[in-house]
């Protein structure tokens, strides 16, 4: 869509916004409900030091602290979701503070709920929980007094609190930059010089030309090079960060310390990590393929993104892929799409770009009101009605969430977000891919099986080698080896080798492609993406293969929510992550996926 054809935001049509009126009717009734916020914060306070009382006083203020969290969701779901509809708007931008700001108040003035809640002698809890007016809130302090081996003194607990804000500096400043201060200079594209930023980088690595991905490439990282020794030390402080939290709390390593709130064994996370070594032929196949396809000499690390097929032409309006969704999730059932499908039409969605509106696509749903999705659908582009079957996964997952639990157990955790959004891009490339087939569509067959092959790479190789690398990192520091440039290009570039194989020739900073990841700066939590997609296909194979009981197992884990840890709601579902099991699966269904593609390229 070119510039001048992008709409202003009051220009937009209704019927191509998503309706906020479930969570408010309008903005005046939004202010209300944020002035009532320090109220109701004053009706938790007012349990302090009273909630071991009785059973009276703790429900009291679990009662009390629930519709303070209740208010708070509403209010910022509504702000926020207005604002990255048009982040140009002074209005909206200054409504979303103000949100954020009562949020983060009113969580300073109840910092004493969790603590106190813990204090409470387990025996006395224990007797109060079997009456039935605690139903609601017996799992959320279930969850809450598990954390208690690893919550210090008041004291201690108030140090951390203080250093918590100085503990995020090696993440912000790293960021600044890499996003402000580096300067990558520009690329010459068609005879033009075209700016490299962070943003560009990648449509750059995309472009046909190998000589504008090698510029690219080059000056890229040649930026990074030159500042390599800041940004490991960044690196370094956050991994002595993370080590420092998870031995003040006790905890035996900063990766038990990450998985422990979501009673995740350690053994899944190295699962992972082993299973997918073993999967390394599929891999390493695909990227002899890519040399072939390329009709290159040397495959080189800037040649591993230009799509192996050129982007077929489609159009695609968004009423239709509506019902490609339709169709593709009917496994799942007609209640199923016909609430999805009349949602994505009705008021779930703000559907195309618009200035000042958020780039990408992402789904927001709360207790309250429907699970909203922002997209920037296109027409042209194929992958779009893949975008709305992802987020569409995410908000059903929300939708039966928020409708089978209480609302301080509702919300599921970022282990199981991934599964019901990419399990439901599996069933929509299973559905055009037959399309296609069905057709004698060879080209669109093959971009889907290129699309299919390099998400699968990206989310569970890409990822899993990142979850490796953050492992070793830690592993170095917590056994006395401070880490360094060096070092940390040492264990990265390794890592590259074993990951892309023979095919594959780096040049000598491809490195430093270690230094430049930010999910880093949030400790292992780039695995969950490995999982995540591990469980939905393994689970898209049982639900579309089996019958009423496979499809019933899936929507046991879309309506737990929060209810249960994330191994066991997946268990619930009829995948145990705990076994290698659905790992083996998804690199299984890679390696099918590749040699589909060998078959339908000739190759």
């Amino acid at each position: 869509m070119a510039e001048n054809t992008i709409p202003l935001r009051k220009d937009v049509p209704e019927s191509d916004r998503w309706d906020l009126s479930t969570l408010f009717k309008s903005n005046d009734d939004w202010e209300k409900a944020l002035s009532e916020i320090p109220a109701l914060t004053e009706k938790v306070v007012a349990f302090k030091g009273r909630m071991a009382e009785s059973a009276e006083s703790l429900l009291g203020a679990l009662k009390a602290i629930e519709t303070l969290y209740k208010q708070i969701e509403l209010v910022g779901q509504y702000a926020g979701l207005a604002y990255t509809a048009d982040e140009s708007d002074s209005v909206l931008q200054d409504r979303d503070d103000r949100a954020t700001m009562a949020a983060a108040k009113a969580d300073a003035q109840t910092s004493f709920f969790s603590p106190e809640l813990l204090a409470i002698d387990e025996e006395k809890v224990t007797s109060w929980l079997q009456d039935a007016a605690f139903a609601d809130y017996r799992i959320f302090i279930q969850k809450e007094r598990r954390m208690k081996a690893h919550i210090l003194s008041e004291k201690e607990e108030n140090l951390l609190a203080l250093q918590a804000e100085s503990a995020q500096t090696a993440q912000k400043t790293f960021s600044l930059l890499t996003n402000v201060d580096l300067q990558f200079g520009t690329v010459t594209v068609n005879g033009e010089e075209k700016p490299l930023t962070q943003s560009t980088w990648s449509l750059f690595l995309e472009n046909p030309d190998r000589a504008v991905r090698c510029e690219a490439y080059t000056k890229f990282y040649g930026a990074f090079e030159q500042h390599q020794n800041t940004i490991a030390s960044l690196y370094a402080g956050s991994v002595n960060q993370d080590i420092f939290r998870a031995r003040a709390r006790g905890y035996s390593s900063s990766l038990e310390a990450a998985l422990f709130s979501n009673k995740v064994p350690l053994s899944v996370y190295h699962n992972l990590v082993d299973t997918v070594h073993k999967g390394f032929p599929a891999l390493h196949r695909f990227y002899s393929l890519r040399k072939r396809v390329l009709q290159l000499d040397e495959l080189r690390h800037y040649d591993v993104y230009v799509p192996l097929v050129a982007n077929v032409e489609t159009k695609t309006s968004y009423e239709e892929a509506v019902e490609i969704c339709r169709e593709a999730l009917s496994p799942l059932g007609k209640d199923y799409t016909d609430v999805l499908c009349n949602g994505l039409l009705h008021g779930w969605v703000d559907r195309y770009e618009n200035k000042g509106k958020r780039s990408g696509a992402f789904s927001s749903g709360g207790y309250t009101g429907y699970p909203y999705i922002l997209l920037n659908y296109k027409d042209s582009v194929i992958r779009d009605v893949f975008t709305m079957a992802h987020e569409g996964g995410h908000s059903m997952h929300s939708y039966f969430s928020a409708r089978n639990n209480p609302f301080l157990s509702y919300n599921y955790t970022i282990f199981e977000a991934e599964v019901a959004s990419t399990f439901n891009e599996e069933l929509v490339f299973e559905y055009l891919l037959k399309k296609a087939t069905q057709s004698g569509d060879t080209k669109l067959r093959a971009y889907l099986l290129s699309m299919r092959a390099n998400d699968i790479l990206a989310t569970l190789y890409r990822q899993t080698m990142f979850a490796e690398f953050e492992l070793k990192a830690h592993e170095l520091v917590e056994s006395g080896t401070p880490l360094n440039a060096q070092v940390l290009r040492k264990i990265y570039r390794e890592l590259l080798e074993q990951y892309f194989g023979p095919d594959m020739v780096f040049e000598a900073n491809s490195d430093l492609e270690g230094l430049r990841i930010p999910h880093f700066y949030g400790a292992f939590y780039v695995y969950k993406y490995a999982t995540g997609i591990s469980a939905s296909l393994a689970l898209a194979k049982r639900v579309t293969q089996g019958g009423k009981q496979e499809h019933d197992d899936y929507f046991a884990f879309l309506k737990s929510g929060g209810s249960r840890y994330p191994i066991e709601s997946l268990r619930l579902a009829g995948v145990d992550m705990e076994s290698t099991a659905p790992v083996e699966s998804a690199l299984a269904t890679f390696a099918e996926i590749v040699a589909e593609l060998e078959k339908t390229l000739k190759m």
